[in-house]
């Protein structure tokens, strides 16, 4: 299992002061871009509701980090917390403890691997339920953590609806996710919706400079760029192997045909990068300025028409991504698709 990382990113301290003090009603539902640490938000805030350092309903103040309550939810055994995740982010955000023998992905039953779901499933809202029917243990509020809240199937976001409208006690939801449009209109809204901003730049730049040795402020800035200033993310893609040298030759090397480093990524990782060189692209030919690659590096933009033909296979092949497909013809094929969108005639 990850490590556990309870504490919120350097560029939340401000917005979570700011939350906190408009963030009144019993459910809250955080939403923002992902990569700029929205669990890591969402769980400040509860941190904050029931820190034992403030008085009891007025935690307009980030948690102490000293307390009893603190440390039981560093330790990730508070009795009044309930951090409900799909089975495949449990391990990954260090919460959910050792995970059952039906939902391991490292247990085999027949010689096949089971995939971790990536939804959450009515069992864990009836257990949230239940959760909220009784009395707070330690005397302040009871809190239920819900990340990614788009992840909630049809049957689960049914079965919060009563509970999240009206929490019995002193029960406060805070729910977080990236897509909340695809959420049920009815669970959006019984929440006050906040957005969570993305990070000032210079203290992104900084952030990775001090968590990837070496690494010059230019550099920095070009990964934040191509990881949409989403800091966790151009953190991850760094060590999947994304440099700042090869993400400026990488739209010359797909308009070519040769893909260098891309054989060694994987396929979901392929499809977004190629994503994010077509809306570029679309960008330049539509007379705006690109988002994720700098202006110099991008070939000739073709016609608009081709572009958007071209998003729409990429957007099948994302939801496809993770099929277990042969990675190299897979790759190929992709390529060979770029390579004739981007050809010059």
């Amino acid at each position: 299992m990850n490590e556990r990382h309870t504490d919120i990113w350097p560029w939340q301290r401000e917005p979570l002061q700011t939350a906190l003090q408009q963030l009144n009603g019993h459910a809250a539902l955080l939403h923002g871009v992902a990569g700029i640490g929205q669990f890591e938000f969402a769980l400040g805030l509860a941190r904050a509701w029931l820190c034992e350092a403030h008085e009891v309903g007025s935690a307009y103040a980030p948690a102490c980090g000293e307390c009893v309550s603190c440390r039981l939810i560093e330790a990730g055994s508070h009795p009044d917390l309930q951090v409900i995740l799909p089975e495949a982010l449990q391990a990954q955000l260090g919460w959910g403890g050792d995970a059952p023998e039906d939902s391991d992905a490292a247990a085999e039953k027949g010689g096949k691997t089971k995939k971790l779901s990536q939804e959450i499933k009515v069992d864990a809202i009836r257990a949230v339920v239940q959760f909220a029917q009784t009395t707070a243990s330690r005397g302040r509020a009871k809190v239920v953590l819900i990340h990614p809240a788009e992840s909630l199937n049809l049957v689960a976001a049914n079965t919060l609806l009563k509970t999240l409208e009206e929490p019995p006690g002193m029960v406060r939801f805070v729910l977080s996710g990236s897509s909340i449009d695809s959420l049920l209109p009815t669970v959006r809204s019984r929440c006050q919706a906040w957005r969570l901003p993305l990070p000032d730049a210079s203290d992104a730049v900084s952030w990775l400079q001090s968590e990837i040795p070496g690494m010059k402020p230019e550099e920095a800035h070009l990964l934040l760029q191509a990881s949409g200033q989403q800091p966790l993310t151009a953190l991850e893609r760094h060590a999947q192997g994304i440099d700042a040298a090869y993400w400026q030759q990488l739209p010359q090397d797909v308009a070519q045909g040769q893909p260098s480093k891309w054989t060694t990524w994987p396929l979901p990782l392929q499809v977004e990068t190629l994503q994010k060189l077509c809306h570029d692209l679309a960008c330049v030919a539509s007379g705006a300025a690109p988002r994720y690659f700098p202006a110099s590096s991008l070939p000739k933009a073709p016609a608009l028409s081709r572009l958007t033909l071209w998003a729409g296979e990429l957007k099948k092949a994302q939801r496809h991504a993770d099929h277990p497909w042969n990675a190299g013809l897979k790759s190929e094929a992709l390529m060979q698709q770029a390579k004739a969108v981007l050809r010059t005639r």
